[in-house]
């Protein structure tokens, strides 16, 4: 009896109350506000990390990258392990596991401390994310009602971004870069009680077996590639660690290929990349955030070195980004409902371009409403970005594919910030705060570019709405 009921198909999920489908979703939303805001928070308090941990760009980087590079790697695992095991049990473990290594980063003595328990935090993100996403869906089984929830999410989710930076200016101006850290543990604990009273357990139907191959390949393909960009700078693009890297990213890419297609459940299959239109999607997932992580860097270290603002004032700077990035989330959503992906990706794509040409001749004295009108167009575009991209990605596959296009595409997003750090990294190593303007001006161009791309990004969504 007991073996029938352990292979049984599980129960269905149970009707919640409207009251209670809702708190499910300020639960979930909660804890994507805490991993989207960790994204950004951290880069307007780099300078002040780095006069107290006495570490230059190079350290600065890993910072910020080990958090991403290591969510990036383990979204697709953690979502496999939470359909197999229990959404709500793998998600209040992914809080405990960021609460615990945000607590160490806050104590931090050196920054190998710090990069280390910045790269747990981001085992504790890749459990909330795609999770909570999962848990939102599974609790709103009504399509209309589960339509207004994800466009919610969107907005919360491009809001954490956004705010990062006015968040983390505060804090770091007020309390120390510290307190950057110390503030997710309360928010940790009151998501963590609230989902032990509003969340209920469940599991997918039919879960996916572990694909371990798959995902120390994957993980060992972002991590040697992002690895040859931070160091390329200081070590030299020649030196042999450089070249290793390069190679144990090609070997990497050519195995984790060769292992997919032979498993019944990859990881990522193959496949799906023989479709010109998802491709380019994912890659236009990249380009928004590498636009957008290279404009923060560059943008903390420009007006706190060259200008001399305080961490705060860099921070307020960043609210044009946050308010166009909020405002126009929820109308992507909207405009996607109406009319398709086409035109939200156009309007971003604009914006992008026109933001990243705003800068693209930044100098030591360059007027401060000029600084804000580029951030309300960069915030604007990623606004209008999310929302599209995902829907063109879920439409250009079968309907039973569209949590893999939606957890790629995350995945997407995540290593374009990996990548947008670093490539900011290899433009200011060893720059001096007088000559950070200069240096910054094939970084605006990168933006730019960005933005042109999401053009034949547009052009792929438009195609897709009209199949």
């Amino acid at each position: 009896m007991t073996t029938t009921r352990s292979l049984a198909a599980p129960a269905p999920p149970p009707v919640l109350s409207p009251r209670r489908r809702w708190a499910v979703l300020g639960v979930c939303c909660l804890s994507l506000f805490l991993v989207g805001l960790d994204t950004t928070v951290v880069n307007v308090g780099l300078p002040a990390i780095g006069r107290g941990l006495d570490t230059g760009t190079r350290g600065l980087e890993w910072t910020v990258n080990a958090y991403t590079l290591v969510m990036a790697s383990l979204l697709i695992s953690s979502g496999a392990l939470a359909d197999r095991f229990g959404r709500r049990r793998v998600f209040r473990t992914g809080l405990t596991v960021f609460g615990v290594s945000s607590l160490v980063c806050a104590a931090a003595p050196s920054v190998g401390v710090l990069v280390a328990a910045r790269a747990v935090q981001g085992v504790g993100a890749s459990m909330l994310s795609p999770v909570a996403l999962a848990i939102v869906v599974n609790a709103m089984p009504d399509p209309r009602e589960r339509a207004r929830a994800i466009g919610v999410w969107a907005s919360v989710f491009g809001l954490s971004m956004a705010a990062g930076p006015v968040a983390g200016g505060a804090l770091v101006d007020g309390l120390g870069w510290r307190a950057v850290f110390w503030i997710n543990a309360p928010v940790v604990l009151l998501a963590l009680a609230l989902s032990a009273v509003f969340v209920p357990e469940s599991r997918a139907a039919r879960p996916r077996r572990p694909d371990l191959p798959g995902q120390a390949l994957l993980t060992l393909v972002v991590a040697s590639s992002v690895g040859a960009l931070v160091e390329g700078p200081y070590v030299g693009w020649t030196a042999p660690f450089t070249l290793g890297a390069y190679a144990v990213c090609g070997a990497a890419a050519v195995a984790f290929v060769a292992v997919e297609r032979r498993r019944a459940e990859p990881l990522i299959d193959p496949r799906l990349f023989a479709r010109p239109a998802f491709v380019t999607v994912v890659l236009g997932a990249v380009a928004v955030f590498v636009a957008l992580n290279v404009t923060l860097l560059m943008n903390t270290l420009y007006l706190q070195d060259t200008r001399g603002w305080t961490a705060l004032d860099a921070g307020l700077a960043a609210l044009p980004m946050a308010a166009g990035a909020a405002l126009c989330a929820p109308l992507a959503g909207r405009l996607v409902a109406r009319s398709g992906p086409g035109l939200p990706l156009v309007l971003a794509a604009s914006a992008f371009t026109a933001g990243g040409l705003c800068l693209v001749r930044l100098g030591p004295d360059t007027g401060v409403a000029l600084l804000l009108a580029a951030h309300l167009l960069i915030g604007t575009g990623f606004g209008f970005a999310n929302a599209p991209l995902t829907t063109t990605a879920v439409d250009t596959l079968p309907p039973d594919r569209a949590g893999v296009a939606g957890a790629i595409t995350s995945t997407a997003r995540q290593l374009g910030a990996a990548l947008g750090i670093a490539a900011a990294g290899v433009l200011l190593a060893g720059t001096t705060p007088a000559h950070l303007p200069r240096a910054t001006h094939p970084g605006w161009l990168l933006v730019t570019g960005c933005g042109l791309f999401l053009l034949v990004v547009a052009r792929a969504g438009t195609r897709t709405g009209r199949r």
